[in-house]
């Protein structure tokens, strides 16, 4: 079992900031991928930024310059710094991790979520 778990959401002014944790644990032998999804109401989730193994990063047009992804891979905990935070991310914001297990066996796992609210 791979376990995933968030915490840094809350309630946040606009043009504030936010960091965000993802902590995973388990039988874990390589992570290759782990991401930022978020999902607001009445919306699909949509992915955020993600970072691989190797270092390379993607986000989303809207969070490029504000939202910086990052892994602490000693620890195996991701972040998510977000700055000049708008009304418009407003959502809950999921942990996502890819890998394999001790033993050769794929995982793709997902945390529990934490809200993020930007409101004045």
């Amino acid at each position: 079992q791979v376990q995933l778990v968030e915490s840094g959401g809350g309630l946040v002014q606009p043009g504030g900031s936010l960091t965000l944790s993802c902590a995973a644990s388990g039988s874990i032998l390589k992570i290759n991928n782990m991401g930022w999804y978020r999902q607001a109401p009445g919306k699909q989730r949509e992915l955020v930024a993600n970072i691989t193994s190797g270092g390379w990063t993607n986000y989303k047009d809207s969070v490029k310059g504000r939202f910086t992804i990052s892994v602490d891979n000693a620890k195996m905990t991701l972040y998510l710094q977000m700055n000049s935070l708008k009304p418009e991310d407003t959502a809950v914001y999921y942990c996502n991790a890819a890998g394999y297990r001790i033993g050769g066996l794929s995982f793709d796992s997902w945390g529990q979520g934490t809200q993020v609210t930007v409101s004045p």
